[in-house]
């Protein structure tokens, strides 16, 4: 795991750059727009996803890309992503129903908090070993010629 700093880096601005996304696209229809709940998170949940990978595919893992199909990365990308939504509304089921911690604290604790770091360790596995994997070999190579993680190498 040596030279995972900067890639973690890269990893998470792009991450706050999708959670702006998809919080900035709810509000908006869930506000103004007047969308129901649903719908609203359903589009805006895309929206995040989409400009996750993009973000990783441009810069993060830019190095991984080559010579692999975009359309089969988005879609591994996307269930990758959904995983990590699974892992946080089942804290927040745990929490909520099997332990009856019932108070928005707890909820927020459970489902934001805890839920939202395994999320992300799950996220950042699955994006770096199923959608952008590359050899051990070459892994190795990018991060000894600093190219990973880094937006201008």
């Amino acid at each position: 795991m040596k030279g995972v700093g900067p890639e973690l880096v890269a990893f998470a601005a792009v991450g706050g750059c999708a959670y702006a996304a998809d919080l900035g696209l709810f509000v908006w229809l869930r506000g103004p727009m007047g969308w129901d709940p649903i719908t609203a998170k359903s589009l805006s949940f895309l929206a995040g996803c989409t400009v996750a990978y993009v973000g990783n595919a441009l810069g993060t893992y830019r190095h991984a890309s080559a010579g692999v199909s975009r359309l089969r990365q988005y879609g591994v990308f996307f269930a990758v992503n959904v995983a990590g939504a699974l892992v946080q509304l089942s804290c927040l089921a745990v929490s909520h129903y099997g332990l009856g911690l019932t108070s928005q604290r707890a909820d927020t604790v459970s489902g934001a908090g805890v839920g939202m770091v395994l999320a992300t360790v799950l996220r950042f596995w699955g994006t770096r070993t199923l959608v952008f994997r590359m050899s051990p070999v070459r892994r190795a190579r990018t991060v000894r010629e600093g190219r990973l993680g880094s937006w201008t190498g």
